[in-house]
Protein backbone atom coordinates (compact mmCIF):
# COMPACT_ATOMS: atom_id res chain seq x y z
CA UNK A 1 0.00 0.00 0.00
CA UNK A 2 1.33 3.44 -0.99
CA UNK A 3 1.42 6.25 1.58
CA UNK A 4 -0.85 8.50 -0.50
CA UNK A 5 -4.06 8.03 -2.44
CA UNK A 6 -3.52 7.79 -6.20
CA UNK A 7 -5.96 7.70 -9.11
CA UNK A 8 -5.42 3.94 -9.28
CA UNK A 9 -7.24 3.60 -5.96
CA UNK A 10 -10.43 4.71 -7.72
CA UNK A 11 -10.16 2.47 -10.78
CA UNK A 12 -11.87 -0.58 -9.31
CA UNK A 13 -8.87 -2.91 -9.64
CA UNK A 14 -6.19 -4.24 -7.35
CA UNK A 15 -5.35 -0.89 -5.75
CA UNK A 16 -9.01 -0.26 -4.96
CA UNK A 17 -9.30 -3.70 -3.40
CA UNK A 18 -6.24 -3.16 -1.20
CA UNK A 19 -7.51 0.25 -0.08
CA UNK A 20 -10.76 -1.33 1.07
CA UNK A 21 -9.26 -4.44 2.65
CA UNK A 22 -6.21 -2.84 4.30
CA UNK A 23 -7.53 0.61 5.28
CA UNK A 24 -11.34 0.64 5.32
CA UNK A 25 -12.36 -2.77 6.63
CA UNK A 26 -10.00 -2.83 9.66
CA UNK A 27 -11.67 0.38 10.84
CA UNK A 28 -15.27 0.04 9.68
CA UNK A 29 -15.78 -3.67 9.05
CA UNK A 30 -18.79 -5.53 10.45
CA UNK A 31 -20.88 -8.54 9.48
CA UNK A 32 -22.96 -6.48 7.01
CA UNK A 33 -20.09 -4.59 5.38
CA UNK A 34 -17.34 -7.21 5.32
CA UNK A 35 -18.80 -9.41 2.53
CA UNK A 36 -18.08 -6.43 0.20
CA UNK A 37 -21.20 -7.08 -1.83
CA UNK A 38 -22.92 -4.44 -3.97
CA UNK A 39 -25.51 -3.86 -1.22
CA UNK A 40 -25.95 -4.69 2.44
CA UNK A 41 -28.81 -7.12 3.09
CA UNK A 42 -30.90 -6.29 6.16
CA UNK A 43 -33.82 -7.87 7.99
CA UNK A 44 -35.80 -5.14 9.76
CA UNK A 45 -38.74 -6.52 11.72
CA UNK A 46 -39.25 -9.20 9.09
CA UNK A 47 -38.80 -6.88 6.11
CA UNK A 48 -35.93 -8.08 3.88
CA UNK A 49 -34.19 -4.96 2.57
CA UNK A 50 -31.05 -4.05 0.64
CA UNK A 51 -29.13 -0.77 1.05
CA UNK A 52 -26.37 0.62 -1.13
CA UNK A 53 -24.54 3.92 -1.57
CA UNK A 54 -22.35 5.33 -4.34
CA UNK A 55 -20.62 8.49 -5.55
CA UNK A 56 -20.45 9.66 -9.17
CA UNK A 57 -17.64 11.84 -10.45
CA UNK A 58 -17.83 11.34 -14.22
CA UNK A 59 -16.19 13.81 -16.60
CA UNK A 60 -17.61 15.19 -18.87
CA UNK A 61 -20.98 15.56 -17.21
CA UNK A 62 -22.75 14.60 -20.44
CA UNK A 63 -21.65 11.93 -22.91
CA UNK A 64 -23.24 9.92 -25.74
CA UNK A 65 -25.99 7.80 -24.24
CA UNK A 66 -26.22 9.50 -20.86
CA UNK A 67 -25.10 12.02 -18.26
CA UNK A 68 -24.10 12.12 -14.61
CA UNK A 69 -27.70 12.53 -13.44
CA UNK A 70 -29.06 9.45 -15.16
CA UNK A 71 -25.88 7.53 -14.38
CA UNK A 72 -26.29 8.21 -10.65
CA UNK A 73 -29.74 6.67 -10.69
CA UNK A 74 -28.79 3.70 -12.86
CA UNK A 75 -25.63 2.91 -10.92
CA UNK A 76 -27.51 2.84 -7.63
CA UNK A 77 -30.56 0.85 -8.70
CA UNK A 78 -28.27 -1.63 -10.46
CA UNK A 79 -26.32 -2.36 -7.29
CA UNK A 80 -29.62 -3.17 -5.62
CA UNK A 81 -30.82 -5.24 -8.57
CA UNK A 82 -27.79 -7.53 -8.73
CA UNK A 83 -28.15 -8.06 -4.99
CA UNK A 84 -31.56 -9.55 -5.72
CA UNK A 85 -33.55 -6.52 -4.58
CA UNK A 86 -36.22 -4.50 -6.36
CA UNK A 87 -35.21 -0.80 -6.11
CA UNK A 88 -37.75 1.27 -4.16
CA UNK A 89 -36.34 4.67 -3.12
CA UNK A 90 -33.19 6.76 -3.52
CA UNK A 91 -31.61 9.73 -1.80
CA UNK A 92 -29.24 12.13 -3.54
CA UNK A 93 -26.60 14.61 -2.38
CA UNK A 94 -25.02 17.11 -4.75
CA UNK A 95 -21.62 18.78 -4.56
CA UNK A 96 -21.83 21.85 -6.80
CA UNK A 97 -18.84 23.87 -7.96
CA UNK A 98 -18.95 27.64 -7.72
CA UNK A 99 -19.65 28.93 -11.23
CA UNK A 100 -21.64 25.92 -12.46
CA UNK A 101 -24.44 27.11 -14.73
CA UNK A 102 -27.80 26.69 -13.03
CA UNK A 103 -29.20 25.32 -16.29
CA UNK A 104 -26.64 22.49 -16.19
CA UNK A 105 -27.73 21.51 -12.70
CA UNK A 106 -31.39 21.67 -13.73
CA UNK A 107 -30.70 19.45 -16.75
CA UNK A 108 -29.10 16.81 -14.53
CA UNK A 109 -32.04 16.92 -12.11
CA UNK A 110 -34.30 16.34 -15.10
CA UNK A 111 -32.12 13.42 -16.18
CA UNK A 112 -32.35 11.92 -12.69
CA UNK A 113 -36.12 12.30 -12.63
CA UNK A 114 -36.45 10.62 -16.03
CA UNK A 115 -34.15 7.74 -15.07
CA UNK A 116 -35.91 7.27 -11.73
CA UNK A 117 -39.31 7.13 -13.39
CA UNK A 118 -38.07 4.51 -15.87
CA UNK A 119 -36.58 2.46 -13.00
CA UNK A 120 -39.75 2.72 -10.90
CA UNK A 121 -38.10 4.48 -7.95
CA UNK A 122 -38.64 7.77 -6.13
CA UNK A 123 -35.99 10.21 -4.91
CA UNK A 124 -37.17 10.93 -1.38
CA UNK A 125 -34.39 12.97 0.29
CA UNK A 126 -31.35 15.00 -0.66
CA UNK A 127 -28.72 17.60 0.17
CA UNK A 128 -26.64 20.22 -1.65
CA UNK A 129 -23.20 21.61 -0.91
CA UNK A 130 -21.18 24.20 -2.86
CA UNK A 131 -17.38 24.18 -3.11
CA UNK A 132 -14.92 26.72 -4.49
CA UNK A 133 -14.28 27.01 -8.22
CA UNK A 134 -11.78 24.37 -9.30
CA UNK A 135 -12.54 22.05 -6.38
CA UNK A 136 -14.85 19.76 -8.41
CA UNK A 137 -15.63 18.87 -12.01
CA UNK A 138 -18.73 21.05 -11.97
CA UNK A 139 -20.98 18.54 -10.21
CA UNK A 140 -20.59 15.39 -8.11
CA UNK A 141 -23.54 13.24 -7.08
CA UNK A 142 -23.76 10.87 -4.08
CA UNK A 143 -26.70 8.49 -3.88
CA UNK A 144 -28.13 5.92 -1.49
CA UNK A 145 -30.69 3.34 -2.53
CA UNK A 146 -33.05 1.05 -0.65
CA UNK A 147 -34.63 -2.01 -2.21
CA UNK A 148 -37.00 -4.83 -1.31
CA UNK A 149 -35.22 -8.20 -1.37
CA UNK A 150 -36.80 -10.66 -3.83
CA UNK A 151 -34.17 -13.38 -4.29
CA UNK A 152 -34.07 -16.20 -1.74
CA UNK A 153 -31.31 -17.12 -1.32
CA UNK A 154 -29.70 -13.81 -2.24
CA UNK A 155 -27.05 -13.94 -4.97
CA UNK A 156 -23.69 -14.53 -3.29
CA UNK A 157 -20.32 -15.29 -4.98
CA UNK A 158 -19.50 -17.64 -2.11
CA UNK A 159 -22.17 -20.00 -3.48
CA UNK A 160 -20.32 -20.48 -6.79
CA UNK A 161 -19.15 -24.05 -7.45
CA UNK A 162 -17.10 -25.85 -10.11
CA UNK A 163 -19.25 -26.68 -13.11
CA UNK A 164 -21.26 -23.45 -12.95
CA UNK A 165 -21.35 -21.22 -16.03
CA UNK A 166 -20.96 -17.45 -16.41
CA UNK A 167 -23.41 -15.44 -18.49
CA UNK A 168 -23.20 -11.82 -19.62
CA UNK A 169 -26.46 -10.13 -20.55
CA UNK A 170 -25.15 -8.24 -23.57
CA UNK A 171 -22.27 -6.35 -25.21
CA UNK A 172 -19.60 -4.99 -22.86
CA UNK A 173 -17.34 -1.91 -22.63
CA UNK A 174 -19.67 0.63 -24.27
CA UNK A 175 -19.92 2.95 -21.25
CA UNK A 176 -16.23 3.37 -20.53
CA UNK A 177 -15.34 3.94 -24.18
CA UNK A 178 -18.22 6.41 -24.71
CA UNK A 179 -17.04 8.52 -21.77
CA UNK A 180 -13.39 8.33 -22.78
CA UNK A 181 -14.08 9.42 -26.36
CA UNK A 182 -16.29 12.27 -25.14
CA UNK A 183 -13.63 13.50 -22.72
CA UNK A 184 -10.44 13.29 -24.75
CA UNK A 185 -9.66 14.70 -28.19
CA UNK A 186 -8.35 11.41 -29.58
CA UNK A 187 -9.37 11.88 -33.19
CA UNK A 188 -11.39 8.66 -33.16
CA UNK A 189 -14.74 8.86 -34.90
CA UNK A 190 -16.66 5.94 -33.40
CA UNK A 191 -20.42 5.68 -32.87
CA UNK A 192 -20.19 4.44 -29.27
CA UNK A 193 -22.95 5.16 -26.78
CA UNK A 194 -23.01 4.42 -23.06
CA UNK A 195 -25.16 1.43 -22.08
CA UNK A 196 -26.29 3.17 -18.86
CA UNK A 197 -29.70 1.77 -17.94
CA UNK A 198 -31.59 -0.02 -15.17
CA UNK A 199 -30.83 -3.75 -15.07
CA UNK A 200 -33.62 -4.66 -12.61
CA UNK A 201 -35.76 -6.28 -15.36
CA UNK A 202 -32.81 -8.55 -16.19
CA UNK A 203 -32.19 -9.44 -12.56
CA UNK A 204 -35.89 -10.03 -11.96
CA UNK A 205 -36.08 -12.31 -14.98
CA UNK A 206 -33.28 -14.48 -13.57
CA UNK A 207 -34.70 -14.49 -10.03
CA UNK A 208 -38.13 -15.53 -11.26
CA UNK A 209 -36.88 -17.80 -14.03
CA UNK A 210 -34.24 -19.97 -12.37
CA UNK A 211 -34.70 -19.56 -8.61
CA UNK A 212 -31.84 -20.95 -6.55
CA UNK A 213 -30.01 -21.89 -9.74
CA UNK A 214 -28.81 -18.28 -9.68
CA UNK A 215 -25.53 -18.29 -7.77
CA UNK A 216 -24.24 -14.72 -8.12
CA UNK A 217 -24.81 -11.47 -10.02
CA UNK A 218 -22.81 -8.28 -10.46
CA UNK A 219 -22.96 -5.21 -12.67
CA UNK A 220 -19.40 -4.94 -13.98
CA UNK A 221 -18.72 -1.23 -13.53
CA UNK A 222 -15.22 0.00 -12.57
CA UNK A 223 -12.66 -2.61 -13.58
CA UNK A 224 -15.08 -4.24 -16.00
CA UNK A 225 -15.96 -7.90 -16.46
CA UNK A 226 -12.39 -8.99 -15.69
CA UNK A 227 -12.48 -7.51 -12.19
CA UNK A 228 -15.93 -8.98 -11.51
CA UNK A 229 -14.74 -12.46 -12.49
CA UNK A 230 -11.66 -12.13 -10.29
CA UNK A 231 -13.85 -11.15 -7.34
CA UNK A 232 -16.09 -14.16 -7.99
CA UNK A 233 -13.13 -16.54 -8.21
CA UNK A 234 -11.50 -15.25 -5.04
CA UNK A 235 -14.73 -15.23 -3.03
CA UNK A 236 -15.59 -18.82 -3.96
CA UNK A 237 -12.06 -20.25 -4.03
CA UNK A 238 -12.51 -21.47 -7.62
CA UNK A 239 -11.03 -20.80 -11.04
CA UNK A 240 -12.87 -19.29 -14.00
CA UNK A 241 -11.94 -19.77 -17.64
CA UNK A 242 -13.28 -17.28 -20.18
CA UNK A 243 -13.93 -18.12 -23.84
CA UNK A 244 -12.79 -14.77 -25.20
CA UNK A 245 -14.32 -15.42 -28.62
CA UNK A 246 -17.74 -15.62 -26.95
CA UNK A 247 -17.50 -12.25 -25.15
CA UNK A 248 -19.85 -9.83 -26.96
CA UNK A 249 -18.39 -6.44 -27.91
CA UNK A 250 -20.04 -4.04 -30.34
CA UNK A 251 -17.98 -3.33 -33.46
CA UNK A 252 -17.29 0.40 -32.90
CA UNK A 253 -16.35 -0.27 -29.26
CA UNK A 254 -14.02 -3.09 -30.24
CA UNK A 255 -12.40 -0.90 -32.88
CA UNK A 256 -11.87 1.96 -30.41
CA UNK A 257 -10.37 -0.45 -27.85
CA UNK A 258 -7.93 -1.78 -30.45
CA UNK A 259 -6.85 1.73 -31.45
CA UNK A 260 -6.39 2.76 -27.81
CA UNK A 261 -4.69 -0.47 -26.71
CA UNK A 262 -7.46 -1.27 -24.21
CA UNK A 263 -8.85 -4.68 -23.30
CA UNK A 264 -12.68 -4.58 -23.37
CA UNK A 265 -12.79 -6.99 -20.42
CA UNK A 266 -11.41 -4.22 -18.18
CA UNK A 267 -13.64 -1.39 -19.43
CA UNK A 268 -16.62 -0.22 -17.34
CA UNK A 269 -20.25 -1.02 -18.08
CA UNK A 270 -23.46 0.50 -16.69
CA UNK A 271 -26.24 -1.51 -18.31
CA UNK A 272 -25.36 -5.19 -18.29
CA UNK A 273 -24.98 -7.93 -15.71
CA UNK A 274 -22.65 -10.85 -15.17
CA UNK A 275 -24.44 -13.84 -13.67
CA UNK A 276 -23.19 -17.22 -12.51
CA UNK A 277 -25.75 -20.02 -12.76
CA UNK A 278 -25.81 -23.77 -12.26
CA UNK A 279 -25.28 -25.71 -15.51
CA UNK A 280 -28.71 -27.35 -15.43
CA UNK A 281 -30.48 -23.97 -15.69
CA UNK A 282 -28.12 -22.25 -18.14
CA UNK A 283 -30.51 -22.54 -21.08
CA UNK A 284 -33.41 -21.28 -18.97
CA UNK A 285 -31.28 -18.36 -17.78
CA UNK A 286 -30.41 -17.38 -21.35
CA UNK A 287 -34.03 -17.64 -22.41
CA UNK A 288 -35.16 -15.48 -19.47
CA UNK A 289 -32.61 -12.77 -20.26
CA UNK A 290 -33.25 -12.80 -24.00
CA UNK A 291 -36.96 -12.32 -23.38
CA UNK A 292 -36.25 -8.91 -21.78
CA UNK A 293 -36.44 -6.47 -24.68
CA UNK A 294 -35.56 -3.36 -22.73
CA UNK A 295 -36.45 0.19 -23.66
CA UNK A 296 -35.52 3.80 -22.86
CA UNK A 297 -33.25 3.74 -19.78
CA UNK A 298 -34.04 0.03 -19.23
CA UNK A 299 -31.52 -2.64 -20.24
CA UNK A 300 -32.49 -5.56 -22.47
CA UNK A 301 -30.97 -9.02 -22.60
CA UNK A 302 -31.38 -10.11 -26.22
CA UNK A 303 -27.60 -10.42 -26.54
CA UNK A 304 -27.13 -12.70 -23.52
CA UNK A 305 -24.49 -15.43 -23.96
CA UNK A 306 -22.39 -17.84 -21.92
CA UNK A 307 -18.81 -16.55 -21.74
CA UNK A 308 -17.06 -18.69 -19.13
CA UNK A 309 -17.07 -21.81 -17.00
CA UNK A 310 -16.16 -22.35 -13.36
CA UNK A 311 -13.35 -24.80 -12.59
CA UNK A 312 -12.09 -26.31 -9.36
CA UNK A 313 -8.74 -24.55 -9.45
CA UNK A 314 -6.24 -23.01 -9.20
CA UNK A 315 -8.14 -21.11 -6.52
CA UNK A 316 -8.81 -17.48 -7.37
CA UNK A 317 -7.40 -17.62 -10.90
CA UNK A 318 -9.15 -16.28 -14.00
CA UNK A 319 -7.82 -17.30 -17.39
CA UNK A 320 -8.87 -16.62 -20.94
CA UNK A 321 -8.90 -18.87 -23.97
CA UNK A 322 -7.78 -16.45 -26.66
CA UNK A 323 -9.03 -16.30 -30.22
CA UNK A 324 -5.61 -17.62 -31.30
CA UNK A 325 -6.00 -20.82 -29.30
CA UNK A 326 -3.72 -19.91 -26.41
CA UNK A 327 -4.41 -19.05 -22.79
CA UNK A 328 -3.63 -15.98 -20.69
CA UNK A 329 -4.04 -14.85 -17.11
CA UNK A 330 -6.83 -12.29 -16.63
CA UNK A 331 -5.82 -10.57 -13.41
CA UNK A 332 -7.25 -7.67 -11.44
CA UNK A 333 -6.94 -4.32 -13.16
CA UNK A 334 -3.58 -2.64 -12.51
CA UNK A 335 -3.21 1.12 -12.80
CA UNK A 336 -5.90 3.54 -13.94
CA UNK A 337 -6.48 3.59 -17.71
CA UNK A 338 -9.98 5.13 -17.53
CA UNK A 339 -10.41 7.61 -14.65
CA UNK A 340 -13.69 9.29 -13.73
CA UNK A 341 -16.04 7.13 -15.75
CA UNK A 342 -18.67 6.51 -13.08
Amino acid sequence: MTERITMAHGAGGGASRRLIEEVCLPRLGNDLLSPLSDAALLNVDGARLAVTTDAFVVRPLRFPGGSIGGLAVHGTVNDLAVSGAEPVVLTAAFVLEDGLALAVFADELDAMAKAAAAAGVRIVAGDTKVVEAGAADGLYVVTTGVGRQHADPAPDPRRIEPGDVVIVSGPIADHGIAVLLAREDLGIDAAVRSDAASVWPLAEALIDGIGDGLRAMRDPTRGGVATTLNEFARSAGVAIEVDEAAVPVNGPTRGACELLGLDPLYVANEGCIVAVVTPDVADDALAALRAVRGGPAVAGGTGAVVIAEVLSGPSGRVTGRTTFGGRRIIDLLAGDPLPRIC
